[in-house]
């Protein structure tokens, strides 16, 4: 049975989603406070992590850092729940590391299902090669662990899926509706430049110079494409997130 911290200070929500996912096979351990859901983040092993924006003391922001900067448990989901429902509340959450974001009042079932999503994407067997390499750059999508000329990079969940997906698509442009129909699901409500967010994230931790970037391209006004060796940097437009213009 897949396990959850939900880490939540409205104690009637947090019960009422406790037992609704307990029946649909997800076992959730329940804290009140920031402080509190570190604790029991440290002492326990999750697959996922339900986060509350609005907390009490250490705010789920601040929450959210603290596990991306845990050594061993750092690449844990975490689905960011909150009232706030601004983008740019939702862009700083993933720029912290979010893996998603779902605002409040939610369906029940749509937190199932963007659950069960993040399970089958970390529990699913390759369907490619184990590895992919494009000059130093080097994926092990068995590890899930990723290096640049033999230095370990260290990603959040979800910009490894996108890396991923991204790599066993090599040479190949993708949409942003593309990625999030492969990443997320149907059940995902994409809102304008999340997908742009994790692709400025991935470019900081992989590339030299992220302006002008070696693997992850902008194809203006269609998507992005991972530039296998070969590829001409003429290809595709190194404009970041293809902000003026871009997909």
């Amino acid at each position: 049975m897949p396990s959850a911290l939900y880490i939540e200070d409205d104690a009637r929500l947090a019960a009422l989603i406790r037992d609704y996912l307990g029946k649909h096979d997800v076992e959730v351990t329940v804290a009140g406070e920031g402080e509190a859901g570190l604790k029991v983040f440290e002492r326990g092993r999750f697959d996922v992590v339900l986060l509350d924006l609005m907390l009490p003391g250490l705010d789920g922001l601040e929450v959210c850092r603290r596990i991306r900067g845990h050594e061993a448990k750092g690449r844990t989901p975490i689905l960011m729940l909150t009232a706030r429902g601004e983008d740019i509340d939702k862009i700083v959450g993933l720029e912290i590391g979010a893996d998603d974001y779902l605002a409040k009042p939610f369906n029940p079932r749509e937190l199932l299902a963007r659950i069960r999503a993040v399970l089958r994407r970390t529990h699913a067997p390759g369907d490619a090669a184990p590895r992919f390499s494009a000059g130093a750059l080097a994926i092990d999508f068995d590890a899930r662990e990723v290096t640049v000329a033999g230095r370990r990079v260290v990603l959040t969940h979800f910009e490894f899926e996108l890396l991923a997906l991204l790599a066993r698509s090599a040479g190949r442009v993708l949409s942003r509706d593309q990625i999030v129909d492969r990443l997320k699901g149907e059940e995902f409500d994409s809102f304008d430049r999340s997908i742009d967010v994790h692709v400025s994230k991935l470019r900081a931790k992989l590339e030299d110079d992220p302006k002008q970037p070696r693997w992850i391209k902008t194809v203006r006004g269609v998507g992005y494409v991972l530039a296998r060796p070969e590829l001409p940097d003429t290809d595709a437009d190194a404009d970041d997130e293809g902000s003026k213009g871009g997909p």
